[in-house]
């Protein structure tokens, strides 16, 4: 499908996720919003404020939270469940894989401040191996959007999908690339510009850099797609095998570790089914320092630069290939 991209201000897709929690709060009494203590920061306080009786604050507590949202979703609640990234992966992992994903109940994890772009609050909450430990869970769907509008129809899609889902959004505000007429389906990736030189692959804040080189390439000759690839779990296959055979290089751009995330997922259907050259740009086997989302991004290869010269070596290694 092909997406039609816009420009216009930027927004935080934790903002976006809640203003939709209070819309469909009011078209859906069955929607309940669980938070650990951190309901300014992950937005889920402007459901607490219209819909107090479906709101639990459930202090710093995040297991037990699962444990709740777990028992809701049991009897027929369809429970949101926030806090951040670093907290609804790793600090919960064990009640999420025992309550949620082996059993498949429909509880949606919408983690807000997922990456280093978490900036000054430093590595202990910096989390860039989530979608990793989720993509792992059987049963668990994981979506990453890329901009505020993507993060609106993705939280209406989840609310109406039956089972787990893990969601991550971020904490700064972030390019808006969509408009309204978007449509979105969770596992059908995004065709956001055709090419047939090379393929960049993005997954949340990254999509909107990979458009900005998809620009740059083009002044020198080079003819880029750009994918927005917002579900990771299930992954569109046919996408990105289409995209592998049509251009014979990929490049892969995330907010996260380059092991267990988007390149990961990308280089398990290639090495499968078409293998081709590929660079996998995103953090590397590390932990990040305390900085300004910007400093750390430039610090840790996660800019429009770094995607451009991967983009640049993967076309030398597909003249290799030749």
């Amino acid at each position: 499908m092909l997406g039609k991209t816009v420009k216009t201000e930027a927004m935080a897709t934790r903002d976006a996720y809640g203003k939709t929690l209070v819309e469909l709060g009011r078209e859906n009494r069955n929607i309940v919003v669980l938070d650990a203590d951190l309901s300014s920061s992950t937005r889920t306080c402007l459901f607490g404020e219209e819909f107090p009786e479906r709101f639990f604050n459930v202090g710093i507590a995040e297991q037990n939270m699962i444990g709740l949202a777990a028992g809701l979703a049991t009897c027929g609640k369809i429970p949101f469940v926030s806090t951040f990234a670093v907290f609804a992966s790793g600090r919960v992992y064990n009640q999420v894989r025992q309550c949620i994903a082996y059993t498949n109940l429909n509880v949606k994890i919408v983690a807000t401040h997922g990456g280093i772009s978490v900036g000054e609050d430093g590595p202990s909450h910096q989390c860039t191996e989530d979608v990793a430990l989720m993509r792992a869970l059987p049963n668990m769907t994981v979506i990453v959007p890329s901009d505020a509008i993507e993060t609106r129809k993705a939280v209406r899609a989840t609310a109406e999908q039956v089972g787990s889902v893990y969601m991550r959004l971020g904490r700064p505000k972030v390019p808006v690339i969509y408009d309204e007429k978007m449509n979105f389906e969770i596992g059908k990736a995004i065709l956001l510009k055709d090419g047939n030189d090379v393929a960049i692959l993005g997954t949340g804040i990254m999509v909107a850099k990979a458009l900005e080189v998809a620009s740059l390439l083009a002044e020198e000759g080079v003819n880029a797609r750009v994918i927005d690839v917002h579900t990771i779990k299930p992954i569109d296959q046919d996408m990105i095998i289409e995209a592998a055979k049509d251009t014979g290089a990929v490049v892969t751009a995330e907010e996260h570790s380059i092991i267990g995330g988007l390149g990961s997922a990308v280089a398990e259907v290639l090495v499968e089914n078409y293998p081709v050259p590929m660079l996998r740009v995103g953090v590397k086997d590390e932990f990040a320092e305390s900085a300004s989302a910007e400093e750390l991004l430039m610090r840790y290869g996660l800019t429009t630069s770094d995607i451009f010269h991967a983009a640049k070596k993967a076309l030398e290694k597909k003249k290799q290939t030749i």
